[in-house]
């Protein structure tokens, strides 16, 4: 194993990662973030290139608030203007840059195709640069301003 400093997502990144296409809805959406008891899901195409993100948060604000139903398509809740990770990156780099983005989870792909994902909390649980996962999520955790 390497030494903590030179750890890379590949090393720490969750591989069995859930997926959805836009042919999927919001509610098929809902239902694969219950059966995989996850928050978060990387949409992709055909190609399986990442090409957006949804989150709970997205089924909330854009889905529910804008009075979507489930039936509404995947495209109409996702982020599109998402930031990748690759699984070279060290996990100190990785941390800078979900900081930097206020963001928890982080798609990691190579050569465009999904290979895995990381969240803080991966960072976090496997006690892997912990100061900077911490720092990380502190600064994520700000409220946001209006």
């Amino acid at each position: 194993m390497a030494k903590l400093e030179n750890r890379t997502l590949r090393e720490i990144m969750t591989k069995d990662v859930a997926t959805v296409t836009l042919k999927d809805n919001v509610y098929e959406v809902a239902c694969k973030m219950r059966d995989w008891n996850v928050g978060v899901i990387p949409v992709v195409d055909e190609k399986n290139d990442v090409i957006g993100i949804i989150t709970d948060r997205d089924i909330v604000i854009r889905g529910l608030a804008e009075k979507h139903e489930g039936s509404a398509a995947t495209e109409v809740v996702m982020t599109r203007d998402i930031i990748l990770g690759q699984p070279g990156t060290t996990v100190d780099e990785a941390a800078k840059i979900m900081a930097q983005h206020q963001i928890r989870r982080l798609p990691v792909v190579e050569h465009g195709k999904l290979v895995g994902i990381v969240a803080l909390a991966d960072m976090a649980v496997r006690q892997v640069h912990h100061d900077e996962a911490s720092d990380a999520l502190q600064q994520i955790s700000e409220p946001a301003t209006h």
